[in-house]
């Protein structure tokens, strides 16, 4: 049960390191495509209050649209529901972290927010050790650096 749910958690942790690479570089994008580096230097700058109702705009907005698609999987559209789901977590995935890392050090003025942040990356610090140690997590990473140079040759 215990090798189960580690190699759960190793593909988890794979996914989740994959997807988070692609939507920061994706998001850094986006910033240069729309101009929108003045307000990020802003941003970065903020005070702790302007940074915590920064950081609860993209949750917020997350969270109404995970309302709609709430609504429309109780109305029966499952495909729309489930697209509409998949672009909220990308979107908001793209939004959070990046304010958050804009103004972090702002936000983790505030003892709550200190201390589910150091929490969470207690966590993912301990995940990480146990999960490296894996034979599925050594081949994934082996897999993704290959994946990684085959596209960027295919790219060239």
């Amino acid at each position: 049960m215990k090798k189960i749910l580690f190699s759960f958690l190793a593909v988890t942790l794979i996914i989740e390191e994959w997807l988070w690479d692609s939507l920061t570089a994706f998001g850094r994008s986006l910033v240069r495509w729309l101009k929108l580096q003045p307000f990020e230097r802003w941003l970065s700058h903020t005070t702790p209050n302007q940074a915590l109702v920064a950081f609860s705009i993209p949750i917020l907005i997350a969270t109404l649209i995970n309302f709609v698609v709430i609504g429309l999987l109780t109305h029966g559209f499952i495909l729309q529901g489930f697209l509409l789901e998949l672009l909220a977590k990308l979107l908001g995935t793209i939004l959070i972290a990046r304010v958050f890392a804009l103004t972090k050090p702002q936000l983790l003025t505030f003892d709550p927010l200190r201390v589910i942040y150091t929490s969470i990356t207690g966590w993912l610090q301990w995940a990480h050790h146990k999960i490296n140690e894996t034979s599925i997590y050594q081949w994934s990473k082996g897999l993704g650096a290959e994946v990684k140079v085959r596209f960027a040759s295919w790219l060239r």
